[in-house]
């Protein structure tokens, strides 16, 4: 795979759920750190509590760091994140020729493993390896990340892709309070700030008051015409 900017998506297979419950949230959050490594993972770096209203930034009783056996090696960059109940979007770039393939390898597998376990349920979790759009032109590069982050209004007000939607304050509204993407990190509210890397993207922004000056008139205009060609079929 080329050095460069790429748009990944997945869905649960059938389109099936595959976040069903905030362990499951914070437990994909959490492989987007733990296995954003060249080194193969043998343990979590992370014990996870019953409460998931904590980062992974956070030093707490219930969330404890553990010593890592040697220091990492991130093999991507990862830009931008949002979840969805059935499908992930991730827009990384690699920091070595194999980097996408390796990291999405460990993601995919690790998180497949762990549902598996967790709701004791055998087979493929996700519809094939993974779609990745690796992004060329120059009105996809800095759009990208508000598509992402937008997609969660999907749950809240749909006919945001259509340049239609009804209430952009409370729209707004709904994804600050949306904890499962990186747009609250980009905002400047920590929530996952360890898992992404944002300095390339809120130099263009004008840093994170440039970036939420700029989600109000973002939304107003996005049309999902735009984008054909990067969402799921």
């Amino acid at each position: 795979m080329e050095l460069g900017l790429y748009h990944i998506l997945n869905r649960g297979v059938d389109k099936r759920t595959i976040f069903q419950d905030e362990e499951d949230h914070f437990r994909f959050v959490h492989d987007l750190f733990e296995f954003n490594d060249e080194n193969n993972v043998y343990a979590n770096n992370y014990r996870f509590c019953q409460s998931y209203n904590q980062s992974l930034d956070i030093e707490c009783p219930k969330i404890e760091k553990t010593k890592s056996p040697r220091p990492r090696k991130c093999l991507v960059k990862i830009h931008a994140f949002s979840m969805m109940p059935n499908h992930y979007h991730l827009l990384i770039s690699p920091i070595n020729e194999k980097g996408v393939s390796l990291f999405m390898k460990k993601l995919n597998m690790g998180y497949s493993k762990y549902f598996n376990e967790k709701y004791e349920r055998v087979g493929a979790l996700f519809q094939g390896k993974y779609k990745s759009i690796q992004i060329t032109e120059d009105r996809h590069f800095l759009f990208m990340p508000y598509y992402i982050h937008f997609n969660p209004l999907d749950l809240h007000a749909p006919e945001w892709r259509e340049r239609s939607i009804k209430n952009l304050n409370s729209a707004i509204k709904f994804l600050e309070s949306y904890r499962w993407s990186s747009h609250l990190d980009y905002l400047g509210k920590k929530n996952f700030p360890s898992v992404t890397q944002r300095d390339f993207f809120l130099d263009y922004f004008g840093g994170e008051s440039g970036y939420k000056n700029s989600v109000y008139q973002e939304l107003k205009n996005f049309s999902s015409s735009d984008f054909n060609g990067f969402t799921l079929e």
